[in-house]
């Protein structure tokens, strides 16, 4: 990329690149990719919506890998669990991906899930309350979730761990730091077959130029927040603030495209 290109990217879309920036540090804290919040910011900036849901699964991607990775040394996976889950999460989520939905489709589908989204985090401090006990789902129940969160992951472009994880805690599925776990795992995997999806797309497209600035940011966020989470963020508090938002963002998203 030539200098001064880069310096003009840099300048023109920099509330972009710090927002990005900043969302992935309050993600990646709670296990998060934040794909909900790329969204909700590339939704309000004019950019082709073909582009939006591409950008905010490649910022999944690349937070949230971390957080596998260091989730994996702590032990937290129980593959037994876990593989049920995105058995069925990750073709859907390809197939969600590669189909080819209209500009306005994708509007509204995305304000429904954002506002959704927005009510699980806004309301995540009961959630999150439940500590010590676990259940078993049956094999059906497990990839029935997974299958049906994949398949709109990939349609709206989020890993679907906002989704997921609010539904693991009601079900008191496993332990908190579990269920962020295999959050951060389901995300990663949609992310991934949700962007081959796309791809696959003969209307797939992405400014390189700018996306890849965009990884950068997330990339530096995303290492800070899994590292400093502890000693700064409350996720109740984070996941609070972020609703309110994304609420916003999806209420304006709605009345824009349907009204």
């Amino acid at each position: 990329m030539d200098f001064d290109l880069l310096i003009n990217i840099i300048i023109s879309n920099w509330y972009i690149i710090l927002l990005f920036f900043v969302v992935a540090i309050l993600y990646s804290s709670v296990g998060f990719g934040g794909g909900s919040s790329y969204l909700a910011i590339l939704a309000l900036t004019g950019i082709v919506y073909t582009q939006v849901r591409s950008t905010a699964l490649l910022c999944n991607i690349v937070v949230v890998i971390g957080n596998v990775i260091l989730f994996q040394k702590q032990k937290l996976y129980n593959w037994k669990k876990v593989i049920p889950l995105v058995l069925f999460s990750i073709p859907f989520a390809f197939i969600g991906g590669y189909i080819k939905i209209s500009q306005a489709f994708f509007f509204v589908l995305l304000g429904i899930t954002l506002l959704f989204a927005a009510i699980t985090m806004w309301i995540s401090k009961k959630i999150l309350s439940k500590e010590d006990k676990t259940s078993e789902l049956s094999l059906v129940k497990n990839a029935g979730y997974g299958g049906f969160i994949g398949f709109i992951s990939g349609m709206v472009g989020i890993g679907g761990g906002i989704f997921l994880a609010p539904l693991l805690h009601i079900r008191q599925w496993d332990t908190p730091k579990k269920i962020a776990a295999t959050a951060s795992f389901f995300i990663l995997v949609n992310s991934m077959s949700g962007l081959i999806g796309q791809y696959t797309n003969p209307d797939f497209f992405i400014d390189w130029n700018l996306t890849s600035i965009l990884l950068v940011a997330v990339l530096i966020g995303g290492q800070i927040g899994s590292r400093l989470s502890k000693a700064l963020f409350s996720p109740t508090q984070l996941k609070k603030a972020t609703a309110i938002l994304i609420a916003f963002v999806s209420l304006r998203v709605l009345w824009k495209h349907l009204f």
